[in-house]
């Protein structure tokens, strides 16, 4: 029987490369530990993204791919993962309790983008994250009702809120703070320092991902956001219509000359099929989020139907990811999940709590 090498285990691994990363386990340094006793081999792989849905998966296809190398007999891998901090905009300081901020954006009304948020959200979740989630439409707040919550926050010292927490995922909204049919007849310096207040009044507890839900266009509150949050990255969420994907085009355009880096594309209502004799039509045109992605060289993550279920179940108060977690709807939101948190891997980390505070003492 040969002997068997690390050299050689590695080399079985770069044959498989994981779909949410692009690349291969070892070029992505995702790989901590290679033990061989004999025929049998034994490995440790820490992601830098949450995979609760994906791990097994993988698992069997490094299996594969390890076993044929000659003189292994059995192997094991032993896949977790840990998320940490990434770098955000120059002159923003981190948010205490929050590792990274994802700003879900639109360029107009309409186009799934709330929905799309809370579903990411729960779909991060699912995957084995901490997440949160920021209601930032100050003036049209819909996180309660799609999260299914009631009642206020409360306050241990007057001062700062605890977040609310339903199916796992904690949140914060100004809905939660009046009544649902109060109109907010605010100027626009009021509701940058409401979103303010909402974001660093709230004791968020060890969260991995806090996703931003930001109200259409590109105004006060997302100039708020570039400037003040510090935001790691950004998802744009369009329709395939030609006047839905001209606004989207704004708000990518938008992020980018704030240096907040563009994550993906996000299509909603893609295709539309009959519940009745099941012929599918591509009600709001088609392949446009697509081209939207090839011409501003960013991913497409990931592109949903236009499905009654999507609707129902975010009225009701528990979305799509929780009220059907088994559908093909629900596989599709965690696999955005996944991408979007890989991506956000890949990027550089955040150092700066590795470096000493230096203090000069006139004594």
């Amino acid at each position: 029987m040969a002997d068997v090498s690390q050299t050689q285990i590695e080399e079985a691994l770069k044959q498989v490369t994981d779909p949410n990363m692009e690349k291969d386990l070892v070029s992505a340094k995702a790989v901590k530990d290679i033990k061989i006793d004999g025929d049998k081999v034994s490995v440790d792989i820490v992601l830098g993204y949450p995979a609760a849905g994906y791990k097994d998966k993988l698992a069997a296809r490094l299996k594969e791919k390890v076993e044929a190398v000659d003189g292994v007999s059995s192997a094991e891998f032993n896949i977790s993962w840990k998320i940490v901090s990434h770098s955000v905009q120059k002159g923003v300081e981190p948010l205490k309790g929050v590792k990274n901020i994802i700003a879900v954006a639109s360029g107009k009304g309409g186009v799934g983008k709330s929905t799309t948020a809370v579903n990411l959200a729960l779909a991060l979740s699912a995957e084995g994250a901490n997440v949160g989630i920021l209601d930032a439409d100050i003036y049209g707040p819909s996180m309660p009702r799609m999260l299914g919550v009631t009642g206020q926050p409360e306050s241990s010292d007057g001062k700062t809120m605890q977040p609310m927490k339903s199916h796992n995922v904690q949140s914060m909204s100004i809905g939660y703070l009046i009544d649902e049919e109060t109109p907010m007849i605010w100027r626009g310096p009021m509701v940058t320092q409401a979103l303010e207040q909402l974001l660093n009044d709230t004791q968020w507890n060890d969260v991995d991902y806090l996703i931003i839900d930001l109200p259409p266009g590109t105004g006060d509150t997302q100039l708020t956001l570039a400037q003040k949050v510090p935001v790691t990255g950004a998802l744009i969420v369009t329709t395939p219509q030609d006047i839905a994907l001209l606004d989207a085009r704004k708000g990518l355009k938008m992020f980018e000359k704030v240096e907040v880096p563009v994550l993906g594309i996000i299509e909603n209502m893609s295709t539309h099929i009959c519940s009745n004799c099941g012929h599918e039509e591509h009600v709001f045109g088609e392949g446009g989020g697509q081209r939207m992605a090839d011409e501003n060289q960013v991913d497409l993550l990931g592109s949903l139907p236009l499905d009654m279920s999507i609707r129902s179940s975010t009225d009701a108060g528990k979305p799509s990811v929780v009220a059907d977690p088994d559908s093909r709807i629900t596989e599709i939101y965690r696999d955005i999940a996944r991408h979007v948190a890989a991506k956000l891997a890949l990027k550089a980390k955040d150092h700066s709590a590795s470096f000493p505070k230096i203090v000069i003492q006139n004594n």
